[in-house]
């Protein structure tokens, strides 16, 4: 079939093509074509990142006080008595009722399960507490004292920042993130020969990386309970992803 021939028939044209791209795809050759896709008119869009760190302030307690006896009403005026005198000995810490809040307050029933069927011997209550402490000086204090108290939780030590702090590294790392993002896009606008025009927008997408919690041993019943000689708060990042998206001109 000559040339004029093929050309008439589109369809056979076609073919030939596709098997032409299939011989040279099996054959490793290599063709010159390469394929952009870009919508028309579609801004840029660049990210930038933040960083900052900062020293928490504040320390999060967990202490609370377990029992168990066969009458329900004694065991919860057992609980009551303690927990009165837990919250006045942090109280005398320095430590402010505000700073101290119920998480949890849960009343178990012990069953007897050899008999048939199973019957409740007797009742388990705890009651759970969340400490802010802002002095860390006094973390070891709250939890030596909160034993001695009848406290015989005691969970993981957090550490938090406050909201003030929080927000003012958080404008910190907004304004890092939106520079860097600014010389990305100028960097990428002079090597593609364009230019930028206004911004169309703008997105956030904060992060927040909490220190590990300090985990204490719990003590049960009386039993001492481990403290670390010294407890400190070590660093905490804040970071900021910013997306900007550019007119180009």
């Amino acid at each position: 079939m000559d040339k004029e021939k093929l050309l008439r028939h589109p369809l056979t044209l076609i073919a030939a093509i596709f098997i032409f791209l299939f011989v040279s795809s099996r054959l490793g050759l290599k063709l010159p074509i390469s394929v952009i896709s870009q919508d028309r008119g579609a801004p840029l869009v660049v990210e930038g990142q933040g960083k900052v760190t900062v020293v928490p302030d504040i320390a999060k307690v967990s202490l609370g006080i377990d029992a168990s006896g066969a009458s329900l009403p004694g065991v919860q005026n057992g609980v009551n008595q303690k927990s009165k005198t837990l919250v006045d000995s942090l109280k005398k810490l320095g430590v402010e009722e505000k700073d101290i809040k119920t998480t949890s307050y849960n009343v178990f029933p012990e069953y007897n399960y050899e008999s048939r069927p199973p019957r409740i011997m007797g009742y388990r209550v705890s009651l759970i507490y969340e400490v802010r402490v802002k002095d860390f000086d006094k973390i070891n204090e709250v939890v030596v004292a909160s034993t001695g108290a009848g406290a015989n939780l005691v969970g993981n030590i957090s550490f938090e920042v406050n909201d003030e702090t929080r927000n003012k590294k958080l404008n910190e790392a907004r304004e890092m993130a939106v520079k860097e993002a600014k010389e990305k896009a100028q960097g990428l606008a002079r090597a593609a020969g364009v230019s930028l025009g206004k911004i169309l927008n703008i997105s956030e997408f904060p992060s927040f990386e909490p220190p590990g919690p300090i985990p204490l041993r719990e003590g049960i019943g009386g039993e001492p309970v481990a403290v670390e000689p010294e407890i400190t708060p070590g660093e905490t990042e804040l970071s900021v992803t910013v997306s900007l998206s550019f007119e180009i001109r």
